[in-house]
């Protein structure tokens, strides 16, 4: 349970933290973040993988298999566009999941921004450290294909949904699920069920293009 990848990115490496619906909820945008850089505890008072941050200590800490990926047209190597803020995502490009721990807890709610060409996912909520204990919410997230042309000017993962949920106890990790390189997350809202940052408006169904076998990274190289 822990890789996903996704394109690279583009966001102001000084914004880390958003304000969200009340003083308690807590936006990580993954700006900041070098291209394929680990998390780590960057929002842990740390840095990164490659010696990013340290970004706004919120007590979060990431597995090292979710990756920070930057978009193309910002100059990294992620195969994406229309991010929730720009431009830098949260990808895994190994086992089936990345992985969030926050060690003091958090309630409420959990929200966050996703985008999946023609895979799915899943993200899961549990009440233990790294994927243990109860399970306190499950999100079954359905792929949203992609709009041709309809990156920022390139991306074939464009389309975004905004996902959340409230659940009962306190949480103390999260599994970002999904095949390896075929998923990614943007806007990872704690303490609320409405992710911080902008609305992405869904293109129309008629709009869709089913791309097969494109990830965000090799969709990306093959582009350049």
């Amino acid at each position: 349970m822990r890789s996903v990848s996704f394109r690279s990115l583009l966001l102001s490496s000084t914004v880390a933290l958003l304000a969200v619906g009340t003083a308690q909820a807590q936006t990580m945008t993954f700006e900041g973040l070098q291209n394929l850089e680990a998390v780590n505890e960057f929002y842990n008072g740390g840095t990164g993988s490659l010696g990013s941050g340290p970004g706004t200590n919120l007590g979060v800490s990431f597995s090292n298999t979710s990756l920070a990926i930057i978009d193309t047209d910002a100059g990294g190597s992620g195969n994406f566009g229309n991010e929730p803020s720009p431009n830098t995502i949260l990808f895994f490009l190994s086992g089936n999941a990345a992985t969030m721990n926050v060690a003091a807890g958090f309630d409420t709610g959990f929200s966050f921004f996703y985008s999946a060409i023609d895979q799915g996912g899943f993200v899961r909520v549990y009440d233990g450290l790294n994927g243990t204990g109860n399970v306190l919410a499950t999100l079954n997230l359905d792929p949203l294909g992609s709009t041709p042309g309809g990156g920022d000017p390139n991306g074939d993962f464009n389309r975004w949904r905004a996902v959340g949920v409230e659940f009962n106890g306190v949480a103390k990790s999260v599994d970002f699920g999904g095949s390896a390189n075929f998923i990614g997350f943007d806007n990872v809202t704690l303490r609320s069920k409405t992710p911080g940052g902008a609305r992405i408006p869904e293109p129309s169904a008629l709009a869709l293009l089913a791309v097969g076998g494109i990830g965000f990274v090799s969709a990306l190289r093959r582009k350049k």
